[in-house]
């Protein structure tokens, strides 16, 4: 029987794994030098954690969610996003205590499970990398945070990018809020889709994150949070816009944005791509802060902000705009063998020699002529042959033929050994390239 991979996922093949590493590596750059440390958490959890932490009014939870019942009985479920198995590593592994530096700076790359549709950029299985900063309420850390975004993309080559902010003030504010929601969309209740009535009596905000067009109509027309923050929501709203306009970051405040998680409080941003690949403009990272979720999940009163991207997305962007992502570096040595059994151990030993002395070095393992080995040598893009035959074993030596012209030349079996040799061959590529060069 013939498999396939699951609806929704991918096979990520070497022709493509290179742009995943390199996206990933550059990620690290960016958030190494902002004093971000890497955390890893299991890819299922208790149903639970996620019902608390991103909210059972969510499409996450409410539609999106793989769970199951595993054989002892418990309810499981493959994470959809990250922030609530970091929250709880937070919490459970005390990172909050007197001998853990403050702020804490964590980030996560992995795969997440969401069952929905699949679409240009959304998968049942992606991958996201997320960032959280546990214990600082100050609207410096929302915009740095938002900054280390910008600057991972602009790094990365990005273009035709949009920073969106909003706030959606505290507890207190979002209570007021939602009780004028519920006053407005109320009268209108038998005319908003089946979604949006659930929500008007369980979370009415996520109305107005509607996609359904029955209930634009109202949406549009809708109370706006802005108008209902307390003074220190607004305060911190107007010093985060402060600090960006001093950096001269281009921003657009919108106060219909209210994100798709229910942990949000204040600060909520999406970084924006209306590049054609997406159709329309799509979000490409979003976060914000949630400075109520570490005490919900048993912690203690801790602010905290943090963003998702997706790979997948930062990848489709990318090719649209055409941005070419560096290859890895070719392979250093191919071993050519021209001989007998004799001659194909020495190659394996020259390649074992070759690789500890620091170089990338591989070999024909399937006995074949010399013809196809240097036909393998082209395809993995070796930057030089060593060619070992009878002759040269008898007299101790090895053939090194640099490949951009093809000019060839000896060395001593015996200088494998030396310490510096992978400084020797590299002087002796570059000999044979110069002598190319003046031919």
């Amino acid at each position: 029987m013939k498999h396939q991979k699951p609806k929704g996922t991918a096979d990520i093949l070497p022709s493509e794994s290179f742009k995943w590493q390199y996206i990933e590596n550059v990620s690290k750059e960016v958030l190494d030098t902002y004093g971000f440390h890497e955390v890893r958490t299991p890819m299922f959890e208790d149903y639970e954690l996620f019902q608390r932490g991103v909210g059972e009014t969510s499409d996450v939870v409410s539609k999106e969610m793989y769970d199951f019942y595993d054989k002892g009985d418990r309810h499981i479920a493959l994470r959809p996003e990250g922030t609530a198995s970091v929250v709880r590593a937070y919490v459970e592994n005390k990172l909050y205590g007197p001998e853990h530096n403050k702020p804490q700076k964590l980030y996560y790359i992995g795969p997440m499970f969401r069952y929905e549709n699949p679409q240009g950029g959304r998968m049942r299985q992606f991958h996201q990398l997320g960032v959280e900063v546990f214990g600082s309420a100050s609207p410096q850390t929302d915009v740095e945070v938002m900054l280390m975004a910008v600057e991972l993309f602009e790094k990365l080559g990005l273009q035709n990018l949009k920073l969106v902010i909003n706030s959606l003030g505290d507890v207190d504010s979002r209570k007021l809020y939602h009780q004028a929601l519920v006053d407005y969309f109320q009268p209108h209740a038998d005319q908003l889709s089946k979604d949006s009535q659930k929500r008007l009596e369980k979370n009415p905000l996520r109305i107005l994150d509607s996609k359904e067009k029955q209930d634009q109509q109202f949406v549009e027309g809708a109370p706006e949070i802005l108008d209902y923050l307390d003074e220190d929501s607004k305060d911190h709203l107007e010093a985060v816009c402060l600090l960006l306009d001093d950096l001269d970051i281009e921003y657009t405040v919108d106060p219909t944005m209210v994100r798709g998680l229910d942990y949000y409080t204040d600060t909520v941003f999406e970084i924006m791509s209306d590049d054609k690949v997406f159709g329309n403009i799509t979000t490409i990272c979003a976060g914000g802060r949630y400075d109520n979720l570490v005490s919900d999940m048993g912690g203690p009163e801790t602010p905290a902000f943090g963003f998702a991207l997706g790979l997948e997305r930062v990848l489709l962007t990318l090719e649209s705009l055409g941005v070419e992502l560096p290859r890895p570096q070719s392979l250093d040595v191919y071993v050519v063998g021209i001989g007998g059994e004799n001659v194909r151990q020495a190659a394996f030993k020259i390649v074992q020699q070759l690789r500890q002395a620091g170089l990338k070095a591989d070999k024909d393992y399937l006995d074949r002529k010399p013809k196809a080995q240097f036909k393998s040598a082209d395809r993995l893009n070796a930057r030089s042959v060593m060619i070992l035959g009878e002759e040269e074993l008898e007299e101790g030596s090895v053939s090194i033929k640099e490949m951009t012209q093809g000019r060839q030349d000896k060395i001593a079996l015996e200088d494998l050994e030396r310490a510096d040799f992978a400084h020797r061959f590299e002087d002796k590529l570059n000999q044979l390239t110069e002598e190319n060069g003046e031919d």
